[in-house]
């Protein structure tokens, strides 16, 4: 088996969501011996088997050691590395859908555990394609389809090399980049987030860094309270991804009751 295509998911949403989303190859899935599959893992196992995969059953420090963890929730499947696009792939999948894009653009994001979060909710508002940075980001391992519930399985993402020229490159597309920064001037909830939309999303240290800010069409602030800390970066995107998915559908709802 070639270890550089392979990696091991482990969990039951990220198994089954890889097995639903059929994006990857599922070579082999992995359960508990002593267990008999009931409930969530007994979905797991049967699509498996309707799928024509092959389940092997193994004792529970076998798939701890197969896995690396003992997070995997009795299950584990060996399967292809997660299947990346590239921009250009993304921008034509759009452009085939309609002509109000929705993407999102992480800057940097290095925790796997945000960028989990951040594609968990992207998957729940819509949002159509990821872009994230090929240097100083998480990538997209079995660690973040565990932490995004196997929303991974679902998304397409990019990873580029220079984020600017992404964006410029979104720019001749027609996108306009809506970037994040507790220090601008406009509310996220007096601003426009309709039509083709990127939100660029800076990373858990600094935020958007001077040139990708410098980019972007216009950078919003999220209103808080009281200003002691601001809000991880999962928590923000999950806010304006929030904040746009509500202004994009009050629009979709006001067409809908003039037909």
């Amino acid at each position: 088996m070639d270890k550089v295509k392979t990696e091991v998911l482990y969990g039951i949403h990220p198994v089954f969501e890889a097995l639903s989303a059929g994006r990857r190859e599922i070579r082999q899935i992995f359960h508990v011996k002593d267990n008999s599959p009931h409930g969530r893992l007994k979905d797991v196992v049967l699509l498996a088997e309707k799928l024509n995969i092959p389940v092997k059953k193994i004792m529970q420090k076998e798939l701890e050691t197969f896995t690396g963890t003992k997070q995997h929730q009795n299950i584990g499947a060996s399967v292809s590395r997660y299947p990346l696009v590239d921009l250009e792939g993304i921008i034509r999948k759009e452009n085939k859908k309609s002509e109000d894009g929705f993407l999102l653009l992480l800057d940097n994001i290095i925790d796997p555990h945000n960028l989990g979060a951040l594609v968990r909710t992207a998957l729940c508002v819509g949002i159509n394609g990821i872009i994230i940075t090929k240097d100083r980001s998480a990538a997209p391992t079995p660690a973040v389809s565990k932490v995004s519930a196997g929303a991974l399985e679902h998304v397409y993402m990019a990873c580029v090399t220079n984020m600017v020229q992404a964006i410029k490159m979104l720019k001749k597309e027609g996108y306009w980049i809506a970037g994040t920064d507790i220090k601008a001037k406009t509310s996220l909830f007096s601003s426009s987030l309709t039509g083709p939309l990127a939100i660029a999303i800076g990373g858990e240290e600094k935020g958007l860094r001077p040139l990708v800010k410098k980019n972007c069409d216009f950078l919003v602030s999220i209103p808080q309270s009281v200003m002691i800390n601001s809000l991880n970066a999962s928590a923000s995107g999950a806010v304006v991804m929030y904040e746009a998915f509500r202004q994009r559908q009050f629009i979709i709802t006001k067409k809908g009751s003039n037909l």
